[in-house]
């Protein structure tokens, strides 16, 4: 990765980095910042494996977790441009199994407590997590909770098919369109890929994504002869303070031998390992004046806010976040928080549960990209103090 001679000053942000470092907040993290496809800064700080004294560098893989659904996103929109599917269509002209859907009454905590859906789920409800699906590990308190547990809705040893089989006589949280639900709606839409095109999800990410991009260390396995660049990964000493000292290492999470053997589930929604320099390519190819791989007026669609006015975006333990929409497979910033910068009004920008996240400003020809591998680091303080420091080094406000 050649970085571009810039006049931007990013020493702010190696040393607040390799603060979260040395405070063993974070074991290791990289970081990255494009002004349009220039790459003008790169820092690895810490450690990629703590107790192996090894040393964090670029070409290290991390478990992406829900980077996945960028490219999940990626994939359904090229099977629009190609003419094979619409965003309004309704999920069951191709997976039948999830047409006639039930809908909990509001208030409700008895599961069969279902009034019919006012409309059908549609491929833009599953892009933008408005469908009435929901995950069934978030939030405990849930009526759903429970039934998605005991079909094991989630979870790496079955097909996505048979995740469409599981979903069939479950209800949904609300009626699709209404409201926002972080869901397994990227595994329903890997499903939806490999039927429309007729191959196997990985191959069609595989031919029409990452080769193009030349992603080449990006895979649902990390190969033998690749997995000493596998990062470790850790969980904080107090899973309720993310910035109290100490971490634990993690070595059978999320499950056994993850991401080490092939599983059944090739997971829409958090199944990939990716490294530094391919979520670059994924990032480049998103900005102008450069190979891309959806039209501009694809990209703009997906980096727009398809939630209705009034909706915004709620997590357990977090609240509601009427200042960020959703997009095809981000969030979108409305308007800033006091968490983000001035600036950074547009923004399209997600991340994994292990803190890798990416961010996009069209408005400014921005991105950047930091990765981690600390358990639940889904915006945690050390991408949010990047993202301002990379938006003032480059001189936005």
């Amino acid at each position: 990765m050649q970085i571009v001679s810039s006049i931007y000053d990013f020493s702010p942000i190696r040393t607040a980095m390799q603060g979260y470092v040395d405070k063993q907040i974070l074991a290791g993290v990289s970081s990255a910042v494009l002004v349009g496809r220039d790459l003008v800064h790169l820092h690895c700080a810490g450690w990629a494996d703590i107790e192996n004294d090894i040393a964090l560098r670029p070409d290290h893989l991390f478990r992406v977790f829900s980077n996945t659904k960028l490219i999940t996103s990626i994939a359904v929109l090229l099977l629009m441009e190609d003419g094979k599917l619409k965003l309004d269509d309704a999920i069951e002209i191709y997976l039948p199994p999830l047409g006639n859907r039930r809908v909990l009454r509001a208030g409700t905590s008895d599961i069969n407590d279902t009034e019919a859906a006012r409309s059908s789920i549609t491929i833009r409800h599953l892009l933008c997590h408005s469908s009435g699906l929901s995950y069934g590990w978030m939030d405990r308190n849930s009526t759903l909770y429970q039934p998605y547990q005991k079909l094991r809705v989630f979870q790496a040893l079955t097909p996505l098919a048979d995740l469409i089989d599981a979903l069939r006589d479950l209800p949904l949280a609300f009626h699709p369109g209404t409201a926002w639900e972080y869901s397994i709606a990227s595994d329903v839409l890997a499903r939806l890929v490999e039927v429309v095109s007729g191959q196997k999800f990985d191959v069609f990410i595989q031919t029409r994504i990452l080769e193009p991009l030349q992603m080449s260390d990006t895979s649902f396995v990390v190969p033998e002869y690749k997995q000493q660049r596998l990062t470790a990964y850790y969980s904080g000493s107090d899973p309720l303070n993310k910035l109290n000292r100490g971490l634990k290492r993690q070595d059978n999470s999320p499950y056994p031998g993850a991401y080490l053997s092939p599983v059944q589930r090739l997971s829409g929604g958090a199944g990939l390992v990716s490294s530094l320099p391919d979520m670059l390519a994924l990032m480049r190819s998103f900005m102008p004046d450069g190979p891309t791989l959806l039209k501009q007026e694809t990209r703009s669609l997906m980096m727009r806010n398809h939630l209705p006015a009034g909706v915004g975006i709620a997590f357990p333990g977090v609240g509601y976040l009427p200042h960020k929409g959703f997009g095809l497979g981000g969030a979108v910033m409305l308007r800033p928080s006091s968490m983000d910068p001035p600036g950074s009004a547009g923004e399209f920008e997600w991340g994994g549960i292990a803190g890798t996240h990416w961010w996009i400003s069209p408005r400014h020809n921005l991105a950047g990209i930091t990765m981690t591998q600390r358990q639940m680091s889904f915006w945690h303080p050390y991408s949010f103090e990047f993202k301002k420091l990379a938006y003032q080094a480059v001189g936005i406000r």
